[in-house]
């Protein structure tokens, strides 16, 4: 089914107050006035800390998934706090179908993808993404193309920022021998690439030609776990996507994403074969 609230509150630290989240947290606090709750009582019902309540109601602290369904419960909001929550999604840089997924990014535990395009959006290098961007039907002005950059640039940083998130990532070998942007383009992206597989919560694994056969052939997928513990799914056309945390879609693709693990190369092998195409351009 698809999910209508965005992703988990910032784990990492606290995202600058916007108008959004001032906005998200007064219509709250407005409700839980409304039921006569102290934010004391608010957050034993909830499951929170008083402290994220506040920080909440303040407009500090990004809401998540589960916060807001219980939120709108508790408190029988009629919706509204569902409705005020979509508002926080709307990120500048970041198509309108992949905002929810980015916003459950910032504080997954863990994180599978797998990509038979184009290089991952997260271990993008600038010039990988900027060739991309640039060569986008129908074409972008300068504005548009320097926000899509700065929201790449944001969004890889969290490879680094949250170490202790395993990620995994599959891709096919076709992807890293294209010459996308050139030889001097791709150099850059294949030294990146391996220099991100050097850190120890990042396995990056390659599906090799040669495996003819394989289950990620229906397409690209990704697979998040929330701090909560809960799955998610997300699926991307060409300019739609689809987040899906129904038990038996994310069922079928985590048994479809196991599957790949086994058929794709080993890490250790898959870091040979990247310093191979490297050291061929």
């Amino acid at each position: 089914m698809m999910d209508e609230i965005p992703g988990e509150g910032l784990g990492w630290g606290e995202p600058e107050p916007t108008d959004g989240l001032k906005a998200f947290g007064a219509v709250l606090k407005v409700f839980r006035n409304r039921a006569g709750l102290t934010q004391e009582e608010f957050a034993e019902l909830v499951g929170y800390s008083m402290a994220t309540v506040g920080s909440v109601e303040q407009g500090r602290r990004l809401p998540s998934v589960t916060f807001v369904n219980r939120a709108e419960e508790i408190l029988d909001a009629f919706g509204a706090i569902r409705a005020a929550a979509m508002h926080l999604t709307r990120r500048r840089g970041l198509a309108r179908w992949f905002q929810q997924w980015a916003l459950l990014e910032l504080t997954a535990v863990t994180l599978y993808m797998y990509e038979n395009r184009l290089v991952p959006g997260m271990l993008q290098t600038p010039a990988y993404a900027r060739t991309l961007f640039e060569r986008r039907i129908p074409a972008m002005g300068d504005e548009e193309i320097g926000a899509q950059l700065v929201a790449r640039v944001e969004r890889k940083k969290l490879l680094t920022e949250r170490p202790h998130t395993i990620y995994s990532f599959i891709i096919e070998e076709h992807v890293l021998r294209r010459l996308t942007g050139g030889p001097e383009v791709m150099r850059e992206q294949l030294d990146h690439i391996i220099e991100m597989s050097a850190r120890r919560n990042i396995d990056i694994q390659i599906m090799p030609q040669s495996r003819g056969l394989h289950a990620g052939l229906d397409g690209p997928l990704c697979l998040l776990e929330t701090p909560e513990n809960q799955w998610y799914a997300y699926c991307e056309g060409q300019e739609s996507g689809l987040l899906s945390s129904d038990p038996k879609v994310v069922s079928i693709l985590q048994k479809r994403y196991a599957r790949m693990r086994a058929q794709a190369l080993s890490v250790e092998d898959s870091l040979g074969l990247l310093r191979e195409m490297r050291g061929a351009l």
